[in-house]
């Protein structure tokens, strides 16, 4: 499989100029200009060659909720976003707290051959808040586990799956929230629980990674551990650096406040934030209206964060690049996040220029739950490209 991509701005972490960039059996071969070989050939001028983007943060629901989303509809709908891998949470049913669950979706992701598929597994069994021998049977496939959508109560079981975890290598993903607390304030539950996470992974030195930090305190923690020197990364979401708590809308840590987005784009610009994570959470519409929170994002997450971010000269498109490719890539391992030779050949081709209006009965995800319907925003996603080859066109359907 060959592909070369002509005369498009390449823009990454690390660059940004004109030219080429050819990919051979599924890697990036060659970078330059005036490239000629004898392949598929695509005319990027005026557009703009990224790498594409990894989600550390994604429900797909199965097995177990196929009616919200599906491997398929999921894959889709992340190419859609420009995104290629993605790392999907265990609070499926059954819960992923077994290899077997772990190799059933990652067998279902391959057949699809979408995107690259990374399987969380709990941190307890089953979410019963106490058992954790099911990790020592985890093999090398697995690299992170996260209690996603709960945190474990327990503080000496926490720290106990932090040693296992440091043992095996893998990263404990946090969903920080005091559950007894939760009732009382949301923003007491997240800052306590973000701080105890913390101090056990200062404690027993595992790789830890705050998930969807949503409030100034939490990050303040986070800042401190990383000035510190201590492993701790953390990821934001498009919804709390885009909206405030005048928006009306339910999602799992809430909205929060003016000062608080504020103080996360100071993180991010500060090089604080690791990475931006969609915590893109499909249901159907009966669900919505009964309460469940979440946002299907990840078909919008980078038109917004571009709009939000680089259109208001917060942040160039390198930095972007940066917290939605680079670093997502080296915090769960994969060889991606950067046009540089011997990396994946995974790139997306997008017109920044392009304005466009959100209308969820467009999205390819089954659920179309998002409080951006309407929003106009900049940076349409025309290709994506997997190992090479064009895995989404917004000129036709997958």
């Amino acid at each position: 499989m060959e592909i070369l991509i002509k005369n498009s701005r390449v823009v990454d972490w690390s660059g940004d100029f004109l030219g080429d960039v050819y990919i051979r059996d599924g890697v990036i071969a060659q970078i330059g200009r005036n490239l000629e070989k004898n392949c598929k050939t695509i005319d990027g001028h005026g557009k703009v060659l990224m790498p594409s983007f990894i989600d550390l943060h994604v429900h797909f629901r199965d097995p177990g909720f196929t009616y919200k989303e599906d491997i398929l509809t999921g894959s889709k709908a992340a190419v859609k976003g420009g995104y290629t891998a993605v790392n999907l949470m265990a609070n499926t049913n059954p819960v992923c707290s077994s290899m077997e669950t772990v190799n059933y979706v990652l067998k279902k992701a391959s057949e699809i051959g979408l995107v690259d598929v990374h399987q969380v597994v709990s941190i307890t069994k089953n979410f019963d808040g106490k058992t954790i021998s099911h990790i020592d049977n985890l093999d090398s496939s697995v690299k992170a586990i996260s209690e996603d959508g709960k945190d474990v109560m327990d503080s000496k079981v926490m720290l106990n799956a932090m040693v296992k975890a440091k043992e095996k290598g893998m990263v404990v993903m946090c969903h920080s929230e005091n559950h007894e607390l939760s009732s009382t304030d949301m923003r007491l539950s997240e800052n306590t629980m973000t701080w105890r996470n913390i101090t056990l992974a200062k404690y027993t030195g595992c790789d830890t990674h705050i998930s969807h930090v949503s409030t100034k305190e939490s990050m303040e923690y986070i800042i401190e551990a990383k000035k510190e020197g201590y492993n701790i990364t953390c990821e934001v979401t498009p919804h709390h650096i885009a909206l405030t708590d005048s928006t009306k809308y339910k999602v799992n840590p809430p909205m929060r406040k003016e000062e608080d987005v504020k103080f996360l784009i100071r993180a991010i610009k500060g090089g604080f934030v690791d990475a931006i994570a969609t915590d893109h959470a499909p249901h159907t519409e009966e669900d919505k209206a009964n309460g469940a929170p979440g946002i299907s994002g990840i078909e919008t997450a980078f038109s917004i964060c571009y709009t939000k971010l680089v259109k208001s000269r917060e942040i160039n498109l390198s930095k972007l690049s940066e917290i939605m490719s680079k670093r997502p890539a080296e915090i769960i391992k994969m060889n991606k996040g950067q046009i540089k030779v011997g990396y994946d050949g995974d790139l997306i081709l997008i017109d920044l220029e392009r304005e466009y209006e959100i209308n969820s009965k467009s999205f390819l995800s089954k659920g179309k739950n998002t409080p951006f319907d309407g929003m106009k925003v900049y940076g349409k996603i025309e290709k994506t490209i997997k190992s090479g080859k064009i895995v989404y066109d917004d000129a036709r359907e997958i």
